[in-house]
């Protein structure tokens, strides 16, 4: 190549770039989704809420789950995500959100918040599964969370339990897979509100 081709090349590109032009394909920017969620029916009267204060930890979770992308099993062992859709944050903290507001609109607490606040007692959690599955059409959500009900004064644990709940989408459609992602999430929300509700003679003062 010549001085004058090559100097004519790096005017080309220099312009190319001022332009704002590129080669590369532009990539659809995600869509972001919130948890959908359903009230939670107070379980106890006030008279009988504890003096107690419960403190909700984001749970825990592999490399994938701990992320915002929407995780998927296509088919058999395969493990993929939704193109251009990501939960609005990471689903641990998305989780952590809803079994808060679940566990304050139950009233078995005299409060119920993140664990950054004072409490006497804490809930550790992992989340094992949350994903959609393709081993049924339209695809089936699947949640599990395993649970530790801890003291805050010596870290003493109280109970341990694992939930496992399920909501087939009524298409294949993001949104409805969203839908169902917020129904999974609300039973498994109910099932520990009424787990929690159990322990309560181990809890109250």
């Amino acid at each position: 190549m010549t001085l004058r081709s090559t100097a004519i090349a790096l005017v080309s590109a220099a312009l190319l770039l001022s332009s704002g032009c590129s080669i590369l394909p532009e990539s659809e920017p995600a869509t972001l989704y919130r948890l959908p969620s359903s009230d939670i029916q107070p379980v106890t009267s006030d008279s009988m809420t504890t003096r107690q204060r419960l403190a909700v930890a984001a749970p825990q979770a592999g490399h994938l789950l701990s992320s915002n992308r929407i995780v998927v099993y296509p088919e058999g062992n395969v493990v993929n995500v939704y193109e251009a859709a990501r939960w609005q944050e990471n689903a641990p903290a998305l989780l952590q959100s809803r079994l808060i507001t679940g566990l304050q609109q139950s009233r078995l607490f005299a409060s119920v918040g993140s664990d950054s606040l004072p409490s006497e007692l804490l809930l550790l959690s992992e989340l094992r599964h949350f994903q959609s599955d393709y081993a049924t059409r339209p695809p089936t959500v699947k949640v599990q969370l395993d649970v530790q009900l801890v003291s805050t004064q010596n870290r003493a644990s109280i109970a341990t339990q694992s939930f496992t709940t399920s909501a087939q989408s009524i298409s294949t459609d993001i949104p409805d897979v969203v839908d169902a992602f917020g129904a999974a999430s609300d039973e498994l929300t109910e099932q520990l509100v009424n787990w929690l509700a159990n322990q309560q003679e181990a809890t109250i003062d």
